[in-house]
């Protein structure tokens, strides 16, 4: 079994691609890959753990024909229990608005795209049963960073080209995607806004690219995340080192990201460029039980924009953990692209969160000290 860490450490000299926030980047071969670093994953070292309590019984001990969601914890169709996700990158240009099935996806990655445009952001958006989707996207170009977070899942990344600074990243085995091959839907704007995940359009790759829909040899089994029992969910106001986070603004200026608690929902409401988010799809604005605020190594590759993410290895990088209506902060650790993240609190354990789905910004160092939280 090939596991290979990877990590570009210099930027490739400056190239001449054109970088824009509504136009998709060519991919130039003439120009120098960047230089690179090839390294074994290593077994990731955490903090030892506190002694920690029993394990609690689960109130539900059977519910005949549905397992618990490796992505949320929530009850689904056990047919699904070994079907690999989809990790879809959905242009977050405001001109791409509004998005359709967000709301359906599990798991929601906001990033920043670029370090020109005021660090515009993209969304990675997971989501475990794809047989549903009538509509998913816009869909648009992949970055190295997504390369590097979707293998986690075992997911397939959904996408539509990218910089030549992906073409290393898509060498490795256990990468898998589809790139361009869904459907146009005429909706009135210029064709890089018009791709879309369209009912039976992954059923159609799945058979004609013969990457299997089930879990692979990289997957690493057993639940994504340390979830709380629903009988006795996750209350941060019970920690010595919360804080109120009824209010956060992401440092993202392109978008100006919020999230909201909402009380009565038990759930974060998120907005940019000064609205609701709402999905086309459904018309409800889109939410989130979970919230991971990380701050993350910034890689920038040359002059017109492209950067990427370090998220694999790191160790003991910054974050916080937001759910109802609390923030604690904590440290986020990951080995090698195909491990799991792993989030520990301030005594070294690791963090239990909450059944529902989850928003996970990474956010550049540089800027995670204008997060603001209240």
């Amino acid at each position: 079994m090939k596991k290979r860490a990877v990590m570009l450490i210099l930027a490739a000299a400056v190239c001449t691609l054109l970088f824009g926030c509504k136009k998709e980047e060519p991919v130039v071969e003439s120009n120098p890959e960047p230089v690179i670093q090839m390294t074994e994953p290593e077994k990731e070292k955490e903090p030892e753990p506190v002694a920690e309590e029993p394990a609690e019984e689960e109130e539900e001990e059977v519910n005949p024909g549905f397992y618990r969601s490796e992505l949320t914890n929530e009850w689904i169709e056990e047919g699904l229990k070994n079907q690999r996700p989809i990790a879809a990158m959905v242009d977050n240009e405001s001109t791409a608005l509004p998005h359709f099935g967000v709301n359906d996806c599990d798991i929601v990655y906001e990033m920043t795209n670029s370090h020109a445009n005021g660090g515009i952001t993209r969304l990675m958006c997971i989501i475990k049963d794809w047989g549903k989707i009538e509509q998913l996207g816009s869909i648009r170009s992949v970055r190295p960073t997504n390369l590097q977070l979707a293998p986690e899942y075992g997911a397939v990344v959904c996408h539509d080209g990218g910089p030549f600074y992906i073409d290393i990243f898509l060498k490795n085995d256990f990468v898998k995607h589809f790139s361009g091959t869904f459907s146009r839907v005429n909706n009135g704007k210029s064709r890089e806004f018009t791709e879309y995940i369209l009912s039976g359009d992954l059923e159609k790759n799945f058979k004609n690219t013969g990457i299997t829909t089930e879990y692979d040899q990289y997957y690493q089994g057993g639940q994504h995340f340390n979830f709380a029992s629903e009988k006795k969910p996750v209350d941060l106001s019970e920690k010595s080192d919360s804080k109120t986070a009824e209010a956060i603004d992401l440092p993202f200026e392109h978008n100006k990201s919020k999230l909201r608690y909402d009380d009565a929902s038990g759930k974060y409401l998120y907005s940019e460029y000064g609205s609701a988010h709402v999905d086309g799809k459904t018309g409800e604005q889109t939410s989130f039980k979970n919230v991971f605020l990380l701050s993350a190594e910034m890689q920038v590759f040359d002059k017109n924009g492209y950067m990427m993410f370090i998220t694999s290895p790191v160790s003991g990088r910054e974050g916080y953990y937001c759910t109802g209506g609390k923030a604690v902060p904590i440290t986020w650790s990951n080995s090698d692209d195909i491990s799991y993240t792993r989030y520990f609190d301030k005594d070294g354990n690791e963090l239990k969160i909450n059944t529902g789905h989850t928003y996970i910004a990474i956010i550049p160092e540089g800027d995670y000290p204008n997060l603001v939280i209240e």
